[in-house]
């Protein structure tokens, strides 16, 4: 029997519950997809407790965008997979799940180098951290202020900044700050006197900065440091940045991303899965859960567990 996690109110961990599903076949432009992990985003905790707005629910809203997993049918429209092919997928509604069915255009092949867990963990940080970066233009001769470098995604937004020639100051916490430096950035503490601190950490000066903690002192630092408010993003704080006169990606921002960002979203999955094979990018992973103890990741997401937590049916 297909199972999958949902809730019918907004609120804790708790609202979180199993709940059966019938069996579907794909149809022509879909796959289906026994599920082996499913990522867990703060996303998705902010969803359910309201945080951020979604909308009335009027049925079981199911949960997760992000997974791996192995085909187990194929629309006849569908080229390029089979029955057995291990594959990861993202973009999609219900991760958490045993078994989903999704569009095609959403699935990308998952090399045998490439676990399920990090199949998993893969998606919404790698996308957001993608897109941003190919927004901004970072590149070579840019210095980027990463706010947040120790979490999924300012670990992805490290690895392709660094790669595309960027130097990067990262602010993170003392306790992660290896991390941080074993990803090629110089660890900076934030907290009072974070802008000195950037400062000579790269006195040549910052040229670019992304806001991936959503505190003030991450948005007013950036401001401070970087002279072109229009490469300064933030990943969360997207009602604010109209105001501020900076960018915003997502993260509550009222404008929607543009075809070209969205394009790139979908472009950063086979790049990273291709960057992991070569050996130059690579995946955090944090405690591993059960589907029935989705409640449970969701109380370690929010409580800021190191690394990627993934559900396990």
């Amino acid at each position: 029997m297909t199972t999958a996690i949902a809730y019918t109110e907004f609120g804790g961990p708790d609202v979180l519950h199993e709940i059966p599903l019938p069996e579907r076949t794909p149809s022509a432009d879909e796959i289906a997809i026994r599920v082996a992990a499913a990522g867990v985003n703060p996303i998705d905790a902010k969803l359910r407790s309201g945080k951020r707005p979604s909308g009335e629910i009027t049925e079981p809203r199911r949960v997760g965008a992000d997974g791996a997993g192995v085909v187990t049918a194929v629309g006849a429209d569908v080229d390029g997979f089979r029955v057995g092919d291990s594959v990861a997928f993202t973009g999609v509604s219900g991760a958490y799940a045993t078994d989903i069915v999704v569009p095609a255009r959403h699935v990308y092949a998952r090399p045998a180098r490439v676990s399920a867990a990090e199949g998993a963990a893969l998606g919404i940080p790698v996308s957001t951290a993608y897109q941003a970066l190919r927004s901004l233009g970072v590149g070579a001769g840019d210095t980027l202020l990463l706010h947040g470098g120790s979490g999924a995604v300012g670990q992805a937004v490290i690895q392709f900044a660094v790669l595309w020639g960027a130097d990067v100051v990262a602010t993170t916490s003392d306790r992660r700050a290896e991390r941080v430096r074993e990803l090629g950035a110089i660890p900076v503490a934030y907290g009072e006197g974070l802008a000195d601190h950037v400062r000579e950490a790269a006195p040549q000066g910052v040229t670019v900065a992304i806001d991936a903690a959503g505190t003030d002192e991450a948005l007013e630092t950036s401001l401070e440091l970087v002279p072109d408010r229009h490469r300064i993003a933030t990943l969360v704080r997207g009602r604010d940045a109209a105001g501020l006169g900076i960018r915003a990606f997502s993260g509550g921002s009222p404008q929607p991303l543009t075809v070209q960002q969205l394009t790139w979203r979908a472009e950063a999955m086979p790049v990273a899965i291709a960057l992991m094979i070569a050996g130059r990018f690579s995946v955090e992973l944090g405690p591993t859960f059960a589907l029935a103890d989705a409640a449970e990741a969701h109380r370690a997401v929010e409580a800021g567990v190191d690394g990627k937590i993934t559900l396990v049916p």
